[in-house]
């Protein structure tokens, strides 16, 4: 019972806000602040968090008088959906007192983000590029190194360490500066900042790469490496052949994560005065928003952002879920 009111109370303050804001219309800035004050999505985000207090109540009060632990689970999970739905009505109730005219010239005035739709649409691109590649060649960087910081000789393995501990010990930010203006004003090395921003990427996903794979290698059995030894493969060869390729799929999903982690990191690169044809997301946003004072573009920014990870996030939990359920002694 708890549950059903739970899930109708969460229904009715997210679904009628989204029914009210959708029926008075999203194309004018005028039109989204009337509908945030009008007396419907009052009454919604009133009815919402009365039905959210009932079901919290409903659900805690029966808890213990359940008879079996689906019921009592039902009980709970009821209470939480209730809970939820009475905090988002009140704090939704809170924030639409507010200067919503103000709230909605200033960061819902979408009508101003389309003329540019197509500077976002390549800024888009870009960080995908920027993020691809950089995720691309420093996944090999790290795959050298996680072999390095597992060598016997000290030789071999200490500089590895001390290149990872100083590129995840330090921020990228810095890494990016001292790369592109420290190369050209120290070295005199000039290159463009699209290849800076690559360079810089690529060096510091290498770092975190390699201690995926180190973990990933070293989660393997070890008489996988016995095997192979036995069989008359040398160390490389049981690494190539045996090893690594077992490593590779266990660490896919970290990898994904690191990938997702990149695409937001790529927004660090506005401050090195990139073309206009090269420009990612943010850059897009703040040059919108340094034109017009209006952080609608931030807000479109945002938006871009998690149109390009959401996906990239679901595909890292069900990849997840499929090593988990594929691999013998990980997970449930």
């Amino acid at each position: 019972m708890s549950a059903a009111v739970g899930g109708l109370a969460l229904m009715v303050v997210l679904g009628g806000t989204t029914f009210v804001l959708a029926k008075g219309g999203m194309s004018h800035e005028d039109r989204i602040a009337a509908a945030l004050q009008s007396s419907e999505l009052f009454a919604v985000l009133v009815s919402g968090s009365l039905l959210g207090a009932v079901a919290t109540a409903l659900g805690f009060g029966t808890y213990r008088r359940m008879p079996t632990r689906i019921s009592r689970e039902e009980a709970i999970a009821g209470a939480v959906l209730g809970l939820q739905a009475a905090l988002s009505g009140l704090v939704l109730l809170w924030f639409v007192h507010g200067d919503m005219e103000r709230f909605a010239r200033n960061f819902l005035s979408f009508e101003q983000i389309v003329p540019h739709s197509e500077a976002f649409l390549r800024g888009a691109g870009n960080t995908l590029v920027l993020a691809g590649a950089g995720e691309l060649f420093g996944v090999i960087l790290g795959l050298v190194l996680s072999l390095f910081t597992m060598s016997r000789r000290a030789v071999v393995r200490a500089p590895a360490r001390v290149y990872i501990n100083l590129f995840r010990g330090t921020p990228l930010l810095l890494q990016l500066s001292l790369i592109y203006f420290g190369l050209a004003l120290g070295l005199g090395v000039n290159m463009s900042a699209y290849t800076a921003a690559i360079l810089a990427f690529s060096l510091n996903t290498g770092a975190y790469s390699a201690e995926v794979f180190r973990a990933g290698i070293q989660s393997i059995e070890r008489g996988q490496m016995e095997a192979a030894r036995g069989l008359g493969l040398g160390y490389m060869q049981s690494m190539r052949y045996v090893v690594v390729p077992q490593a590779v799929r266990r660490v896919i999903p970290p990898l994904m994560n690191e990938f997702v982690i990149l695409i937001k990191d790529t927004s660090l690169i506005a401050f090195l005065g990139l073309s206009y044809a090269q420009r990612d997301l943010f850059s897009v946003g703040s040059q919108g928003y340094s034109q017009y004072f209006n952080a609608t573009f931030y807000v479109a920014a945002g938006l871009g952002y998690l149109v390009v990870t959401l996906p990239l996030i679901r595909l890292v939990n069900w990849a997840e879920k499929r090593m988990r359920s594929g691999i013998p002694g990980v997970g449930g």
